[in-house]
C-alpha cells in the first residue's frame, strides 16, 4: 500500500509540473505575440500619380505641345510618388516665429564651411578668375552661393526630383498664402525637367535634388539649368551635378542675367534715427531699392561714407536677431543696392542674400595676401 501511495504521488507530482511548464510557455507565447504586435508597423501606403486627374491632363498637353511620343509623360508621371514631407517642408511656419540673422548666419559662416569653400576657391582659382573675366561677377559671390546651398557639392538633396514637383505641382498645401500661384510654378518646373529628361536621355526618375526641386551644386531648378547652366568646362554638355567649372559658369551667368553690375558694393551701414512712421515708410518697399541716398536722412536714415555718394536706388533691409521680448537682441539694417537685391533673385531673401556675402567674404579671408573683416557681423561690406 505504502508503494502504491508513492507511486501515486509521483505520478501527480508529475502533472502537476507537466501543467505548470505547458502554463508558462502559453504564458510566454501570448507574451511573445503581443511583443511582436506590439512591435509591428504598418507602413503608410504610397500614393502615386497614376490616376490623378490632373496629372494625367497636364501630361497629356505636354505631350502634344512637345510633339513627343503618345504616353511619354504620362508613363513617368505615374511613377511619381506624392511625398508627405515636403508638403510639410513648403508649409509656411507659424504667424509670429522670430527670425534671427545670427543664428542663421552661424549655421552657414562656421569653420567647416570656410575650410571646405577655402579649399573649393582653391582647387578652382583659374575657372574663378575666368568666370569673373567673363561674366564681371565676383569670385567670393560665386564661392558664397554655393557654399550656402550645398557646402561645394556635399549636400545636392536626396529626394527624386519628379516626386517632390509633382507633389507641390498637384499637392500644394492649401494652408500656404499664395497656394495658387506656388502650384503654378511648380508645374512649369515640372515640365521643364521631363523636357531636360527627354532631351537628355536620363530618366526623370533619375534626378535628385532638394525638396523644392532645384539640383546640382548651385541648386539650380530645372528650367535655369536649361536656361542659364553654361558648359564651363567645354566637354559638350551642361552637368551640374559633378563639374564645379559647369557650376561655377551657371551661377555667374545667372547673376549677370539678373542684372548683377560689377564693382558695385552690394549693401552700406546705416544710422537710424526714424520716427515709427518713417520706418513704415523705409521698409514698404521691402529689399527692392526705391530710395534716392538725398532724400533717406528727411526719413531718418543716414547713409555711412560711401553711401551718400552711391549712384542709384538704395533699399532700407531690416534683419531681425529674436524677439526682442523673448531676450533677443534689435533688428540690424543695412542699405542695399541693386546688387543685394539681384542676389535674393536667387532666393528671395534678404538672411539668405548676407549669409551668402558673409560666407563668401569669409572665405576670401582666408586666402594668402587677403585682409578682409569676417563673420557674422553686419558691417560686413563688399
Amino acid at each position: 500500500m505504502t508503494l502504491f501511495r508513492s507511486l501515486a504521488t509521483l505520478v501527480a507530482l508529475s502533472l502537476t509540473l507537466t501543467s505548470v511548464s505547458s502554463s508558462d510557455a502559453a504564458q510566454k507565447q501570448r507574451h511573445t505575440k503581443k511583443k511582436t504586435r506590439a512591435k509591428t508597423v504598418v507602413a503608410a501606403p504610397v500614393l502615386t500619380y497614376a490616376e490623378h486627374p490632373d496629372a494625367l491632363r497636364f501630361a497629356a498637353e505636354l505631350e502634344l505641345a512637345a510633339g513627343w511620343e503618345p504616353g511619354w509623360a504620362q508613363q513617368w508621371l505615374s511613377q511619381a510618388q506624392q511625398l508627405p514631407a515636403v508638403v510639410r517642408l513648403v508649409t509656411p511656419a507659424p504667424a509670429g516665429t522670430a527670425k534671427n540673422w545670427s543664428a542663421y548666419c552661424e549655421r552657414f559662416v562656421e569653420p567647416k564651411r570656410i575650410a571646405a569653400g577655402t579649399r573649393f576657391w582653391q582647387d578652382n582659382a583659374d575657372t574663378l578668375q575666368r568666370a569673373e573675366a567673363i561674366y564681371g561677377v565676383p569670385a567670393w559671390l560665386i564661392v558664397g552661393i554655393i557654399g550656402v546651398e550645398t557646402l561645394y557639392g556635399q549636400h545636392t538633396g536626396q529626394f527624386r526630383t519628379l516626386d517632390a514637383l509633382a507633389t507641390l505641382s498637384f499637392d500644394f498645401p492649401t494652408a500656404h498664402p499664395r497656394a495658387a500661384q506656388r502650384a503654378a510654378y511648380f508645374r512649369t518646373e515640372l515640365e521643364a525637367l521631363l523636357r531636360l529628361a527627354h532631351n537628355s536621355g536620363i530618366a526623370p526618375t533619375e534626378w535628385r535634388g532638394s525638396y523644392a526641386g532645384a539640383m546640382g551644386l548651385p541648386q539650380f531648378m530645372p528650367s535655369n539649368w536649361s536656361k542659364l547652366g553654361v558648359d564651363f568646362d567645354e566637354d559638350g554638355r551642361i552637368d551640374l551635378l559633378r563639374s564645379p567649372a559647369d557650376a561655377i559658369g551657371s551661377v555667374a551667368n545667372y547673376m549677370r542675367a539678373f542684372g548683377w553690375q560689377t564693382g558695385l558694393p552690394t549693401h552700406y551701414a546705416v544710422e537710424l534715427n526714424a520716427t515709427d512712421e518713417q520706418m513704415s515708410t523705409l521698409l514698404a518697399p521691402d529689399i527692392l531699392p526705391s530710395f534716392q541716398p538725398d532724400d533717406l536722412p528727411k526719413l531718418g536714415a543716414s547713409p555711412v561714407n560711401m553711401a551718400a555718394s552711391h549712384a542709384g536706388l538704395l533699399a532700407l533691409v531690416r534683419l531681425e536677431n529674436g524677439d526682442p521680448d523673448a531676450g533677443g537682441k534689435p533688428p540690424s539694417h543695412v542699405l542695399g543696392t541693386q546688387n543685394f537685391y539681384v542676389i535674393t533673385r536667387y532666393n528671395w531673401s534678404s538672411y539668405y542674400a548676407m549669409a551668402v556675402i558673409t560666407l563668401g567674404q569669409t572665405v576670401q579671408s582666408q586666402l594668402p595676401g587677403k585682409s578682409l573683416p569676417s563673420g557674422c557681423g553686419i558691417e560686413n561690406k563688399l
